[in-house]
């Protein structure tokens, strides 16, 4: 089972994380993640092209997260 089939069975087969899911996906706060994305480091440059926008919320794609974890 790859990381993105573990993803989707877990959140409900959903094509999108919301940052309340990638941040327990990445064991951190919410909180933290938050700060850590409006940074200028290497997880906000790795997560940056996941980013999908939608009203005022921030989702980022399943399928994406799924490769960078893979790469990390």
């Amino acid at each position: 089972m790859t990381v993105e089939e573990t993803l989707l069975n877990r959140y409900g087969g959903s094509p999108l994380l919301s940052l309340e899911q990638l941040a327990e996906v990445l064991h951190r706060s919410k909180n933290g993640l938050r700060i850590s994305l409006s940074g200028d480091n290497e997880l906000s440059a790795k997560l940056r092209p996941c980013k999908v926008k939608i009203g005022r919320r921030i989702y980022f794609k399943t399928s994406a997260v799924a490769r960078v974890i893979e790469e990390a």
